[in-house]
């Protein structure tokens, strides 16, 4: 897929709120919880048009049961893509405009995302130098594949200061 890179738009909130009442209707009572992540939670970050939701349920496994329905509503099933636990639903093929990322309930994956939005919303300054380098990046690289590949490193290494800023945060340090 081609990398598009976009302004912050605040209508993504009124996308993800408007998917959650249509995923929340399908998965009733299993849900926990919804989140937000991604580049697109983050005001004023550039980001990849792709809503990044995370869905909190009581069990991963009666997720499965539904693919049927989830289907229905337009979403590609990715299965785990990766990261053992997880559920991967993906909408818009080549025009992509969301993905849903599902976790059971303690799955460390779910601390991960939270803690790395959380962080760049707090620390406006990262969450600047994160966008220009990914206009960078978005520059040099046609293709959403190279253009992961390249962040990765830069990722990881914001994803461990942001954990290292939760921890003492939290007194864990």
């Amino acid at each position: 897929m081609k990398v598009r890179l976009s302004p912050y738009n605040p209508d993504w909130v009124n996308e993800y709120k408007k998917e959650c009442k249509r995923l929340s209707e399908l998965f009733g009572d299993l849900v926990i919880q919804f989140e937000h992540f991604g580049s697109t939670s983050i005001v004023n970050m550039k980001a990849k048009p792709v809503i990044d939701m995370l869905i909190i349920v009581k069990n991963i496994d009666k997720v499965d049961q539904l693919n049927p329905y989830i289907r229905e509503l337009g979403y590609d099933i990715a299965g785990e893509w990766g990261i053992e636990g997880r559920r991967l639903l993906r909408k818009g093929g080549e025009d992509r405009k969301h993905h849903i990322h599902i976790y059971q309930e303690g799955n460390g994956e779910i601390d991960r995302h939270l803690i790395f939005r959380d962080y760049l919303r707090i620390h406006t300054k990262e969450a600047v130098k994160y966008s220009q380098f990914k206009e960078q990046l978005a520059m040099k690289y046609q293709d959403t594949n190279e253009y992961s590949k390249a962040k990765r490193s830069y990722v990881s290494e914001l994803e461990q200061r942001a954990l290292e800023w939760y921890k003492k945060e939290k007194g864990h340090l």
